[in-house]
Parts: structure tokens; sequence; C-alpha cells
């Protein structure tokens, strides 16, 4: 099953993470198949590839609740219920 989850990066203390369709069985910081935006918690940046991020959820990727938090912040989960009502 493929997830759309976070990816842990920077420095200790100082993390930021991107968000990335994985393989729901590999590690967290292993090699993703796509790498769908940005989020960095100490600034509250988000910058997301919101086709690409629709077009994985179409697919059947499931984000996990702190993506799906961040996702439903920016709207795309509502593009994603619109395009499939179409």
């Amino acid at each position: 099953m493929i997830k759309l989850r976070l990816k842990r990066y920077g420095k200790k203390r100082e993390a930021s993470y991107r968000i990335v369709a994985i393989n729901s069985l590999a590690r967290r910081d292993g090699r993703p198949l796509e790498e769908l935006g940005f989020y960095n918690p100490r600034t509250d940046e988000v910058r997301l590839d919101v086709p690409g991020i629709v077009k994985r959820l179409q697919q059947g990727a499931q984000p996990t609740d702190t993506v799906r938090r961040i996702l439903q912040k920016a709207n795309v989960l509502e593009q994603v219920s619109a395009k499939a009502a179409s």
C-alpha cells in the first residue's frame, strides 16, 4: 500500500519534513516513490505539489494523520472529493 507521510531531514532539534509517497513497509527515511511537498513545523511553512498529491490520492494512497491535517488546512482533500464527484 502506498502512504503519504513525512520524511524527516535537517539538523538535530531543527527538523524539517518532506511529504512523500512511499511504500507503507519501507522505513521512514527510505527512498520515496515521489516527493510531493515540504513542511517546516518551526515556521509553519508548507509547500505542496497539489496536482501530484491529488493524483496519488485518486490512485488510492492513504495519508497519515499528520499529513491529512496538513492537506485539510490547504484544502487539498476537498479538491480530491470534488474530482471524485465529477
